[in-house]
């Protein structure tokens, strides 16, 4: 019974993380809630073994159907790489705890401009190129990248604004440059939790399954609808993100 129900968390997560990020906000709670007693890095360690299946997925499908500047991005998801290692090996030393109460007010701050902002997102009109790029990507993956490892909650979202805010992507393009970043410190917290034996390997089987067909569903409709659809939906997650992370660490 316990896998059904973190499976079924597991499609929605990879659903609403394919098209904007924010997929452990489903996922993780549902694991915590199940197995209440766990370790917290062996329930880190799961959701990341099943959210990287539905990531790459993600990936490959956009990549088939958006340009991406793989230039900068290639970059960008290596500063990923070792970001994620460092903030996943820091979870497993010490308690994220304190970042808690920080969470809630950033992810207002990002809401409230993103709605101030009507008509951010909505063009694709890259601000840097080349060198700058490159450069400023790998800043966003290696900054991000120490938070996804270390705690984790909204990283596709934070990756989604990043591009958007930063580099003046529209938000079907910064979905899919998030998701090969997202990708890449997926990877580096996974081979981490692995080797420090924090993943359930006999739940990863029907999570992954779960999280792909999610996934799979997520990124036809992103890229049936547009950047729109991806907008209003990364308003939806920001607002879920703010409410959950706020009664965690207010009063709960």
């Amino acid at each position: 019974m316990e896998w059904m129900i973190v499976s079924l968390a597991s499609l929605l997560a990879g659903f609403v993380d394919a098209i904007v990020g924010g997929g452990g906000l489903i996922l993780l709670p549902a694991l915590f809630a199940t197995f209440a007693s766990a370790p917290p890095a062996t329930l880190l360690g799961t959701n990341k073994s099943a959210a990287f299946w539905g990531t790459a997925v993600a990936t490959w499908q956009y990549s088939r159907r958006v340009q991406v500047s793989w230039r900068a991005m290639l970059p960008g998801a290596a500063a990923g790489f070792v970001g994620s290692f460092i903030g996943a090996w820091a979870v497993t030393q010490i308690s994220p705890e304190f970042l808690r109460k920080l969470l809630p007010l950033v992810m207002v701050a990002v809401l409230a401009y993103t709605l101030a902002k009507k008509d951010l997102g909505m063009h694709h009109a890259p601000r840097f190129t080349g060198r700058a790029e490159m450069l400023l990507t790998a800043a966003i993956g290696l900054v991000i990248g120490l938070y996804d490892g270390f705690f984790g909650p909204g990283t596709g979202s934070f990756f989604v604004f990043a591009f958007v805010r930063l580099l003046g992507y529209d938000f079907l393009n910064a979905s899919v440059s998030a998701k090969l970043l997202n990708l890449a410190t997926n990877v580096s917290a996974l081979i981490l939790f692995a080797l420090k034996g924090h993943i359930w390997w006999h739940f990863m089987v029907p999570l992954a399954i779960a999280n792909v067909a999610g996934s799979m569903l997520g990124t036809y409709m992103a890229l049936r609808h547009g950047t729109g659809f991806v907008r209003t939906i990364f308003i939806v997650v920001v607002g879920a993100l703010i409410l959950k992370t706020g009664y965690d660490a207010f009063l709960r």
